[in-house]
């Protein structure tokens, strides 16, 4: 028998969201880093930017994560020749009442799926910088509020295909975290290969929290303490980017902001009310790695020095 749905009230601690993590491993295979990473993100109230080759399971990502955590959603196929309003909404013309009407856009959903975002042009990703960062949307001279809880997963093939447009700075800061799934393990490709179809596994998806449920997590990531020494060990991270003749750009304090919301909600994911190292550690590499620049272009294993070369306290 399908179990209830866990609504608001009941929505009290991370058994909850181990078991949305336990559905969504049954679809994304061999992933449960990736997996936890992108609940963490949603959890903490960020957007989320999946960039991989083609064909690893971004968009079914995406598509999960709606199912389980009962979101309305849309998917936005980003293609070169697509225009702000197609994004947003566009007013039209009715001649009986002799007044414009707006008709939303798909970005007016509670999980919207900005799929190979940066094959748009860079005027049409700037569409969603105002709904990102102020959960709004302005056109005609009208402000109209985006639906809550709101959130914006981008799929990003690599730079170096052909026809993509890189983010900008500005757009890539909107992004709590960047994660890259990765081919497959041996076992889990086989498990994969050898499994339904996931797009009726994916129809048969049914939720485990709905978006009250959701919100009062979200309210509960706040209450996950930061004790005095970890704000410290955050700002040495902060501090060792900046002054680090690797990096041109090192992280900003919005940066440490996301570092920080980020690591309460991976505590809250354990059960726990409390963030220790151990839990920055965790987040930082996807936090922090869209944000920094260095010549070579890759992060990977300058964040990886960055975590064993400071002092844990």
């Amino acid at each position: 028998m399908q179990e209830a749905v866990i609504d608001s009230a009941t929505a009290r601690d991370g058994a909850v969201l181990r078991r949305v993590l336990q559905d969504a491993g049954r679809l994304i295979v061999g992933k449960p880093r990736e997996l936890r990473l992108a609940l963490c993100c949603v959890l903490a109230g960020g957007h989320l930017l999946i960039e991989d080759v083609p064909g690893v399971g971004k968009t079914t990502l995406a598509h999960v994560l709606a199912r389980l955590l009962g979101l309305d959603f849309q998917r936005v196929q980003f293609t070169a020749d697509m225009l702000p309003a197609d994004i947003l909404g566009v007013s039209i013309y009715d001649r009986g009442e002799g007044r414009f009407h707006f008709h939303p856009g798909p970005v007016f959903a509670q999980l919207v799926l900005a799929d190979e975002i940066n094959r748009a042009t860079p005027k049409t990703q700037s569409a969603l910088l105002e709904a990102m960062e102020e959960r709004q949307v302005t056109a005609d001279g009208e402000t109209r509020a985006l639906p809550e809880p709101f959130f914006v997963v981008a799929t990003q093939n690599p730079r170096h295909q052909i026809g993509t447009f890189g983010l900008p700075e500005s757009q890539l800061d909107r992004f709590l975290m960047r994660i890259s799934l990765g081919y497959p393990e041996p076992e889990a490709e086989r498990e994969l290969l050898a499994g339904a179809d996931r797009r009726v596994m994916l129809r048969d998806l049914k939720p485990r929290i709905d978006g009250a449920a959701l919100m009062a997590l979200q309210a509960q990531v706040d209450e996950v303490h930061v004790a005095d020494i970890m704000l410290d060990y955050v700002q040495s991270l902060l501090a060792a980017t900046r002054n680090s003749p690797r990096w041109e750009l090192g992280l900003s304090p919005r940066a440490g902001l996301a570092l920080l919301r980020a690591a309460r909600a991976w505590a809250l994911i354990d059960g726990r009310l409390l963030v220790v190292p151990e839990d920055v550690q965790a987040v930082l590499p996807s936090v922090a790695g869209h944000r920094l620049v260095n010549l070579d272009g890759d992060n990977t294993e300058l964040i990886t020095d960055l975590i064993q070369t400071v002092t844990v306290p």
